[in-house]
């Protein structure tokens, strides 16, 4: 499988091949189960853009609901533990022994990432929606102190995973925004989309998330096995799933403008759907805020 960056309309610094290799061959004999990386090309070697090469997985990417169909509910209840024993042994990597204790600053993350995504927020086509600076001020003054230092994927979630019909996690994909910094960030971005049936709505199977269909289990007993099996403190994570929603909004800002910019093509994307999104993520962030 080959793997090169978008062809334009993206961040000046998204999708870099040689630090997603890095990555890739970092964890090649790891507990974190990956693709095998076959080959890396600089830019002209192969493409006009730097590209990797890595080996085909069989099996399963749960992006939604209809994905996930397919799988019986104990396989469910399997994959839903498999990701977090997955994600545990992301976490508890030596990073220095693997070799990336230089890839990344290893303090401040969230001040990072709260500086880097209020960047593309500004940037954005909806920078006119005053809640979501108003939940970056809020996050900034609530950092709770950054207890570990781990790799952090960035977008830790079962639609960035190949699953077997049993479910068995094969490979963690999509390594473009990983780095060094608090591994808390990572299960509050899984578990701010990890929504439960009465959750959804009126979404369709192809909308919903993987996680409202019958066998997947609930945010709090995911959250509890993270805790069981890293021994992680987790009594701050309602700040860090609020930080998620934050910077999904931020995320989500950039894929508007770049509709809206032209450069996604034009498959009926309802742009003012996703601009009631952005603000509902906010929102749901000042909840949380509120309960801290």
């Amino acid at each position: 499988m080959l793997r090169r960056p978008p062809r334009d309309g993206i961040l000046e610094t998204a999708h870099d091949m040689s630090r997603e290799w890095r990555f890739l061959t970092a964890l090649t004999d790891s507990a974190v189960p990956v693709a095998q990386p076959l080959a890396f090309a600089e830019a002209g070697e192969v493409l006009d853009v730097p590209c990797y090469a890595m080996s085909y997985v069989e099996g399963l990417v749960l992006h939604n609901a209809a994905d996930a169909g397919v799988l019986s509910e104990r396989a469910r209840h399997d994959v839903a533990s498999n990701l977090i024993d997955t994600m545990v042994a992301l976490h508890s990597l030596d990073v220095d022994a693997v070799g990336l204790g230089d890839i990344a600053r290893r303090g401040d993350y969230i001040g990072r990432q709260l500086r880097r995504w209020k960047r593309q927020w500004e940037q954005s086509c909806c920078a006119d929606l005053p809640i979501v600076g108003e939940v970056h001020d809020r996050l900034a003054s609530v950092i709770p102190a950054q207890e570990r230092l781990t790799v952090v994927h960035g977008d830790f979630r079962l639609g960035n995973m190949i699953s077997d019909l049993a479910g068995t996690i094969r490979a963690v994909l999509d390594w473009e925004l990983a780095t060094l910094g608090d591994p808390l960030a990572d299960l509050g971005w899984l578990l701010s989309s990890w929504l439960q049936a009465e959750e959804t709505g009126t979404l369709s199977a192809s909308d919903a998330p993987p996680s409202a269909l019958p066998g997947f289990r609930d945010r709090d007993w995911m959250a509890r096995r993270y805790a069981e099996r890293s021994g992680a403190d987790i009594s701050s994570l309602k700040f860090y799933i609020a930080f998620s929603y934050w910077r999904g909004a931020c995320i989500s800002s950039g894929v508007l403008t770049r509709y809206e910019a032209g450069v996604m093509g034009d498959d009926g994307f309802d742009s003012r759907s996703l601009r009631a999104v952005i603000a509902s993520r906010a929102e749901s962030a000042l909840v949380l805020l509120d309960a801290l």
